[in-house]
């Protein structure tokens, strides 16, 4: 019961801030927030599986998919606030302040991916799932995963919006989530 509650109070926390995105459902930040829901509602319920059996293959496979969701983390946040900070912030009321980025970023891992965050939050849903793969929890982490799928290509909807051409050239020479493959 006290999972629940926790959810409850986690997914108010999103909500408030998620608050402006949900009003605008065709925004990335709207499906953002339910792809946020599931992995949360998956953490919730697998938090308790966290390490029991900790050499288990499905436990292998959840540190794997985890330390890569770091990695992506660690290698587009850097990058993205740096260029945010040398950039006058763009005025969009549906956007966080720090995605506000008026200038196509396309150093470090986005050279290579246009969505590394969003590819953190895939390897997250995927490495909490695995801590306890039921295939009931499927019905979390299949949903987060279209989720965020569908997070990227409104943000690219709205890239090319704001960005034309260029962005629409970088699309082309770059994959969505992960490096040479997707």
């Amino acid at each position: 019961m006290e999972k629940w509650i926790v959810f409850g109070v986690l997914s108010g926390v999103l909500a408030l801030i998620s608050r402006r995105s949900l009003l605008k459902t065709g925004s990335h930040g709207f499906y953002r927030f339910w792809a946020w829901e599931c992995i949360l509602g998956l953490l919730v319920v697998n938090i308790r599986f966290w390490f029991i059996h900790p050499l288990a293959l499905h436990q292998l496979v959840s540190w794997i998919l985890l330390v890569w969701s770091l990695v992506l983390l660690a290698a587009g946040l850097p990058v993205f606030l740096q260029a945010r900070r040398k950039q006058q912030p763009r005025q969009d009321d549906q956007l966080f302040s720090f995605e506000k980025t008026s200038e196509l970023i396309e150093s470090g891992i986005y050279r290579y991916i246009r969505h590394p965050m969003y590819a953190s939050l895939l390897f997250l849903a995927w490495g909490i799932y695995f801590k306890n793969p039921e295939p009931a929890l499927l019905g979390a982490v299949l949903p987060a995963s279209l989720l965020m799928y569908l997070t990227a290509r409104k943000d690219e909807q709205e890239c090319l919006d704001y960005f034309g051409p260029r962005y629409s050239a970088y699309m082309k020479r770059t994959r969505m989530f992960v490096p040479f493959l997707f």
